[in-house]
């Protein structure tokens, strides 16, 4: 796909669970999505809304009922593509635990590589890459059931980085972990998109990890109901209650302001952008 900026697209999308169309049941009802080659993309939805089903999709676990799925231009029904596809979209899941196979990090890392038939001396600089990306180099001969959730989570984000994707889709990456390990996976998430051009794509029901995603995907039903950067996103907040979904908390707090007459950017979405807004009001009164 010559001169396509086009990472992943997603045309017509429907998955049925069930024996067909008409019997069974629907998770995806015509999805027609596109994201770019180094996007950052988050996709929230309330619990049912197909999100995970869609991120099966994205690297060939699941094939279209009907409709298409390409990645970087190859069809995901085609099964000569299924390998080259699971090594372009790395997957990591909510739970590291599932994910680890060996008793070492650094060996765990390595799995990836060895089945691709990589030579041993490039598999070492691979892995050793991959720890260092994600901040665990320090943990290489460490055993990952002595690890907390977080690291266990950037060891297998190291694993899937290994590999050399161009995309990674993280199915509710944070769900299991704590604020700390969150707030490490969110930073290497962003590091590995903004200074590797890895494009992400992140499932997630933590509305505060959006805020920081280039652009906000809302499914609900089956279907993307809403697209856009967080700022627009999240000021559809009658909208995103009628689906299920509460905004972020500075989102909220700064809806409250405005609507008592202070003139609070909708751009501020974090913590910190909130108090930048806050001491600009204070400091022009």
């Amino acid at each position: 796909m010559n001169g396509d900026n086009r990472a992943v697209v997603a045309e017509a999308l429907v998955h049925t669970y069930g024996p067909d169309e008409s019997s069974g049941v629907t998770a995806l009802s015509g999805v027609d999505l596109e994201i770019k080659r180094g996007e950052f993309v988050c996709i929230i939805g309330p619990n049912g809304s197909g999100k995970s089903t869609l991120a099966r999709h994205l690297n060939a676990l699941l094939l279209p009922t009907s409709g298409r799925v390409l990645v970087f231009g190859m069809d995901t029904r085609d099964e000569r593509n299924l390998w080259e596809i699971r090594r372009t979209a790395g997957m990591v899941f909510q739970n590291p635990d599932n994910q680890m196979v060996a008793t070492v990090v650094e060996e765990d890392v390595a799995f990836g590589p060895e089945n691709l038939g990589i030579k041993p001396e490039e598999i070492r600089q691979r892995v050793s890459d991959a720890l260092k990306a994600v901040g665990m180099e320090d943990f290489s001969r460490a055993s990952p059931h002595f690890l907390s959730g977080g690291q266990k989570q950037r060891v297998a984000i190291a694993g899937v980085l290994a590999m050399m994707p161009s995309v990674i889709v993280l199915d509710e990456p944070t769900a299991m972990l704590d604020p700390k390990g969150r707030k490490e996976v969110m930073e290497t998430l962003a590091r590995l998109n903004k200074e590797k051009g890895i494009t992400v794509v992140h499932i997630t029901h933590h509305m505060d990890e959006a805020v920081h995603a280039d652009r906000v995907i809302v499914m609900y039903e089956g279907k993307v109901v809403l697209s856009g950067p967080p700022t627009e996103v999240f000021s559809k907040t009658e909208d995103l209650a009628k689906w299920g979904l509460d905004v972020p908390f500075v989102a909220r707090l700064g809806d409250m302001l405005r609507k008592s007459g202070f003139e609070v950017s909708r751009s501020a979405l974090t913590v910190e952008e909130m108090v930048d807004e806050l001491c600009r009001l204070s400091s022009s009164t």
